[in-house]
């Protein structure tokens, strides 16, 4: 046993807002996430992946989904707190118990449930491979650039490749590998000068 364990996971997030979560709590409870607490507030999953967690701020507490932007949302419940920053994070706030309608919050979270189960996620963009056959070709003729290729970070192996093929003509691309070929034979990244 860990010390403390008879103590029900106490968590920091919670401001002025402590029946109120704990009412939430209970309503989550008739799911079947299981309950973790990451980043210090209460993360519930299914299947190790991250659903929903929630938490109290200074104004108001509120449930996260972190798949949320895949939520039909019909009821216009949700929000997305920093529209820039986040792509699939999406926010339900209360300012009182009243607000909370337990048969509409467990609509959405048996939702987002089976969104997760489907595997529906927001792909990061960055991860995506790219393929630039034109700097294969060259690799291939000299097996001495594709050795040199080989030793890069997967980051910078991303950024050389992003760099040709975002060239939109094939004579740009081209004119873009003459000009990493000695790059990359020097094992120098394409921004290193910046870095």
């Amino acid at each position: 046993m860990e010390p403390n364990s008879d103590k029900k996971h106490v968590w920091d997030k919670v401001n002025q807002w402590e029946e109120e979560l704990l009412f939430l709590k209970s309503i989550i409870d008739k799911t079947e996430l299981v309950e973790t607490i990451k980043w210090g507030g209460p993360i519930y999953v299914y299947n190790k992946k991250n659903v929903i967690g929630i938490g109290g701020f200074k104004n108001y507490f509120a449930i996260w989904f972190l798949n949320g932007v895949f939520l039909k949302d019909e009821k216009k419940r949700l929000i997305n707190a920093q529209e820039d920053k986040t792509k699939s994070m999406r926010q339900w706030r209360f300012t009182s118990k009243d607000e909370i309608n337990e048969k509409e919050v467990l609509e959405y979270i048996h939702e987002a449930i089976e969104n997760e189960k489907q595997g529906k996620v927001i792909k990061p963009s960055k991860k995506e491979a790219i393929v630039s056959e034109l700097l294969d070709q060259e690799m291939t003729k000299n097996p001495a650039l594709k050795e040199a290729f080989a030793k890069f970070s997967p980051y910078k192996k991303y950024e050389f490749l992003e760099y040709i093929e975002t060239a939109k003509q094939e004579k740009t691309k081209l004119s873009r590998i003459e000009k990493v070929i000695p790059m990359i034979l020097n094992n120098v990244g394409l921004n290193d000068k910046y870095r």
